[in-house]
Formats: C-alpha cells, sequence, structure tokens
C-alpha cells in the first residue's frame, strides 16, 4: 500500500478529535500493536477495513527508529513512544521492550487514550495485553483480543527447539507466557481468532464462551486471485517451488533442505527452490545448505524482501510450501502463506499441521506430508512435478479463495466484532 507519511503534531491530534466529536460521531478504535509501524500485515489489513467502514483508526507503536511520534497513514493515525534520546539508540530500544510491566508502554497507552478517547482498545496478542486490560478498566473502554497465534506455544516451540536466547528466560519464558494467556483471555470483551481450531483450543483449555470469539483469518483479498490461470509448465522445464515467512527451526525450513538433497540424489526430478525471507535462524539453514553441498543452483536464499517484492518472487513458483512442524503452535493457528500461495495459483504442499492440512485436503489444493519427514515431503513434491497434477492444484487453491478464503468475508466478521463492543460505548455499528 503506497503510504503518506505526513507527520501530525500532539495538539493536531487533539484537535481532531474535539473536530470528529463535534461533527459526524465516528467511533474510535485504538490498536495496540507491540512493534514497529510501519508495517506489519495483520496489523494494516484489520486497521485498513476498519477506517473503510467509517471508524477512525489510531495505533499505537513502539519506536526503535525514532520516527515520528505521530504519522497520519491511510489506514489510520499512528501514535508512536517518545523516544529518550540521551541514552542513545540501544539502551532506548532495550528499555522499551513490550512487557506489560514497562511504565512506558503504560504511560503511552493512557497518553493516547486521553488524547484519542476511543470506543474499542484492540490489542495484539499477549505481550501487552494485561497493560491494555489495565487501560481499558481505568477508562472504561472495552478490550478485543487480537490472537493472531498461540503465543504461549510458539514460544514454547522455540525452547524445544532449543533456539532460545538468554534474555528469553525473563521476558519469553513458555509459563509465564502461559500465565498471562490465562489471566488475560478470560478478562477480555472479545477475543479474535485466525483459525477454527485456535476458537476451540479458547473454549475447550480456558473456557471461552463461544459468542465471545471471532474468526478472522490471514487471508488475502479476493482481488489478488482474480486472474486468468497459470499457464501449464512444460515437462521438462524445472519444479520452482518457494518457501515463503521467518526462518526459525519449528517452521520446518530444515526439513525442505534435507528434501532438496534427496531429489538432487534421485535425480527424477529438476528443481529449484527459493526460500524468501529473513529470522534469527537463517545461520543455521545456511549452514544446514552447504553441509548438504546444495549449490546455489538447486536453493537460492533471498534473505529479507518488501512484502510486495516477496509476493512477486512466489508467483514465479509452481509450488509453495508449508513446512511447519505438527506442534501445538501450528495446529492451532494458520499462516499468512498458505492463502498467498492459493491466491498466486500455486499448487501447495504442508505438512499435517492441523489447519494447514484440513484446507489444503478439503479443497484440493496440493499435498500433505508427515511433518518431520523429510522423504515424505520429497515424495510429496516429485507427485506435484507432473504438470497436470500441479495445474489441478493450483486452479483449485485458487477457487478456493475466491469463493471463501478470502479477507473480504473476514473483514465483515471484524467489523461485526468490533462493532458489539462500539456499540455498548454509544455507537451503532459503522
Amino acid at each position: 500500500m503506497q503510504q503518506q507519511n505526513a507527520e501530525i503534531g500532539d495538539a493536531h491530534v487533539g484537535r481532531a478529535v474535539v473536530d470528529h466529536r463535534g461533527g459526524g460521531q465516528r467511533p474510535r478504535v485504538l490498536y495496540v500493536w507491540d512493534g514497529e509501524y510501519p508495517w506489519d500485515v495483520r496489523t494494516e489489513k484489520v486497521s485498513a477495513a476498519l477506517t473503510d467502514r467509517g471508524y477512525e483508526v489510531h495505533l499505537v507503536a513502539r519506536n526503535r527508529r525514532w520516527a515520528p511520534r505521530h504519522e497520519r497513514l491511510p489506514e489510520g493515525i499512528v501514535h508512536r513512544m517518545p523516544p529518550w534520546r540521551a541514552l542513545g539508540r540501544k539502551v532506548d530500544g532495550l528499555l522499551a521492550f513490550p512487557a506489560f510491566f514497562n511504565p512506558r508502554w503504560v504511560a503511552l497507552l493512557a497518553e493516547t487514550i486521553r488524547k484519542t478517547q476511543p470506543e474499542v482498545l484492540i490489542v495484539r496478542d499477549m505481550p501487552l495485553c494485561p497493560t491494555a486490560l489495565h487501560a481499558g478498566r481505568r477508562f472504561g473502554i472495552p478490550v478485543l483480543l487480537d490472537m493472531a497465534e498461540n503465543y504461549p506455544a510458539l514460544v514454547r516451540s522455540n525452547w524445544e527447539a532449543k533456539r532460545h536466547k538468554l534474555i528469553d528466560y525473563a521476558v519469553r519464558n513458555p509459563a509465564a507466557v502461559a500465565a498471562v494467556e490465562r489471566y488475560c483471555v478470560p478478562r477480555v470483551d472479545r477475543v479474535m481468532v485466525v483459525i477454527d481450531e485456535s476458537g476451540d483450543r479458547l473454549v475447550r483449555e480456558l473456557g471461552v464462551s463461544p459468542d465471545r470469539i471471532d474468526v478472522v483469518s490471514n487471508t488475502p483479498p479476493r482481488c489478488r486471485a482474480e486472474h486468468p490461470p497459470r499457464p501449464l509448465r512444460s515437462a521438462d522445464a524445472p519444479l520452482e517451488i518457494a518457501y515463503l515467512g521467518i526462518f526459525e527451526v519449528p517452521r520446518g525450513i530444515g526439513e525442505m533442505l534435507e528434501a532438496a538433497a534427496l531429489l538432487r540424489d534421485a535425480g527424477e526430478i529438476r528443481f529449484h527452490m527459493t526460500l524468501v525471507g529473513d529470522g534469527r535462524d537463517m545461520p543455521v539453514f545456511r549452514a544446514q545448505a552447504e553441509r548438504l553441498g546444495l549449490t546455489d543452483a538447486q536453493v537460492e536464499f533471498t534473505g529479507f524482501v518488501a512484502h510486495d517484492e516477496a509476493l512477486s518472487l512466489v508467483a514465479r513458483a509452481d509450488v509453495g510450501v508449508v513446512p511447519h512442524h505438527a506442534v501445538e503452535a501450528w495446529n492451532t493457528t494458520i499462516p499468512n502463506k498458505l492463502f498467498d500461495y492459493m491466491a498466486a495459483g500455486l499448487a501447495v504442499i504442508t505438512s499435517d499441521a492441523a489447519p494447514a492440512a484440513r484446507i489444503v485436503r478439503s479443497t484440493g489444493a496440493g499435498e500433505v506430508f508427515r511433518s518431520g519427514d523429510a522423504p515424505d515431503l520429497a515424495r510429496a513434491i516429485t507427485r506435484l512435478a507432473d504438470p497436470h497434477r500441479c495445474a489441478a492444484a493450483g486452479d483449485a487453491g485458487q477457487r478456493a479463495i475466491l469463493d471463501r478464503y478470502h479477507w473480504e468475508q473476514d473483514a465483515a466478521t471484524l467489523a461485526r466484532g468490533v462493532s458489539l463492543l462500539a456499540h455498548h460505548r454509544g455507537f451503532a455499528a459503522a
């Protein structure tokens, strides 16, 4: 999305609130995001969807880059943490860590609420949920938790893979994160999850009433799938295989590299694998590729690229892979990449992590392999080397995006949930 980077001052923010309240009485939403903004795909989509439906959207964000305090973007007005410049960027960044007990976040949220007077608070995931709950009670504002992932299970998966760092003992301890979730989820007014399996977990394990849960998935807009079917790949052309996302051991990139080595050794198909993204374990995977003797002609690491460029790279492939380990974290969430592949018309290969496997099987979008099983992944890739089979799976996934798995449907669910909370503050549905 093209961004309009017009900085706005504190006084102007305050005036805008007064002017709008004296005019059209637009309901306000304050979205609490614990990272830098821009950019995050879900934060932008949620904010833009609410803006399009007549809400006035404000976002609270971190500020390690020392960007302007306030910035007006098409999807909303960003309110960033004031930097402590005298301490230098490194120390300032450490002291701005998004922990619920951090007084800088408590102060930033309170200040922004006073200026913007929101009807609804939306908080993203667990780190700042207690902070948002405290602010909601203090100012009498309902709180909606945007649970984009099973955060305790995600943290635990990194510990089990022995990829945690020393600081994680204090700030990303699985037991502490789980305790925060047990405290927060029953107390928020609504919860937004990305997949049915996540909502089922909240009902089963935390006693959340189903009528307080909205499923708002990580789907793309329908227009991303509104393109002609992809041409049939020539049987003698190499099979282009793509992975898009964060590079961490529990996400299964290691198995992709092992499968690539097996395919090379078998010599049955020609292939090229493009791994798009970056993450804490990138050095692990580069070293693994070197150890396996994989050449750049067989496996290409792009490193971090901007989102639009990443989607363009993926769209050139024939097959997209979701190799995530079938642990609790990935059995209760759904990655953006699955729907990105389907919208682009790629055939999909996913591990048997429950939500992704369910969607691929029910739509006919591709193949499912056993989690952690590189030979089984290699066999799935070999099956999709057949051009007709690959094309049929890609077409089925694209149709599923057009028919069901698109953002327009999820945005409507989002708007209904927010409207219910805004209504309690004296506003009808937007």
